[in-house]
């Protein structure tokens, strides 16, 4: 029976489209098998579900890239060859891609902190030399030092009116002694205290009645972390 080029061309498409949509589908489960080891735990139903997705999703376009002309689609063939060897390279090195990204944001923004993982986070010093970081105090967010000279954690009166004090109304009887002199604050109590994966409740800091251009990071803070290394440049704190 006659059939015109057409149709014969359209036949000949509608069979390739059904091999390579074969193969592809093949070529998923086997991706599937070979990256399930390298799931990490508790992972694997994201895993499955973003497979089956990007099946779903490759089916259709596979199939409509299979028949098209054969140059059209093996040049796009190669374009989704490339995008998914990128994809497989990214989700390989996820890791250290984050840890990158860390690094680059903890010189960006160095009182963020990188490498929130392991209940450790650094800290990268600040042109001044000092360790500034982010702490988040009763829901608030305060910038602090790090002052391992410090015996408490100081609050300027700023930074205790935005914890919801009343400077003018504590009462100022601890004394300190600083390189600029006797220097007097009031005991606070703070209910919650969050700097990356190290959290304590109920930490005792103080009120400096004198003004202060930063509030302090103290020992009583630091010593009831895990620990604190100095490498460098860069601050490591541990949680317990």
């Amino acid at each position: 029976m006659y059939q015109p080029p057409e149709e014969h061309d359209q036949i000949a498409r509608r069979g390739r489209g059904c091999w390579v949509l074969l193969v592809f589908i093949l070529a998923g489960i086997v991706a599937m098998a070979v990256l399930w080891s390298f799931v990490p735990d508790g992972d694997e139903a994201r895993f499955v579900y973003l497979v089956l997705l990007g099946l779903f999703v490759g089916s259709g376009v596979v199939w409509a890239l299979a028949r098209a002309p054969l140059s059209r689609t093996l040049r796009h063939a190669g374009i989704w060859l490339v995008i998914g060897a990128v994809v497989f390279v990214g989700y390989s090195f996820r890791d250290e891609a984050r840890y990158v990204l860390d690094r680059v944001q903890g010189d960006l923004v160095p009182e963020q902190g990188y490498g929130e993982t392991d209940g450790e986070i650094s800290f990268r010093a600040g042109p001044n030399g000092h360790f500034t970081v982010e702490i988040w105090i009763d829901g608030t967010p305060l910038t602090m030092i790090v002052d391992t000279g410090a015996s408490d954690v100081v609050l300027t009166r700023e930074d205790a009116r935005l914890l919801g004090l009343d400077p003018d109304g504590l009462n100022y009887s601890l004394a300190y002694n600083t390189a600029n002199g006797v220097v007097m604050g009031a005991l606070v109590a703070l209910q919650n205290v969050r700097l990356g994966p190290i959290v304590f409740a109920d930490l005792s800091a103080s009120v400096n009645e004198a003004p202060m251009q930063r509030s302090l990071l103290g020992m009583t803070f630091l010593s009831r972390t895990g620990g604190y290394r100095v490498s460098g440049d860069t601050l490591t704190l541990f949680a317990p």
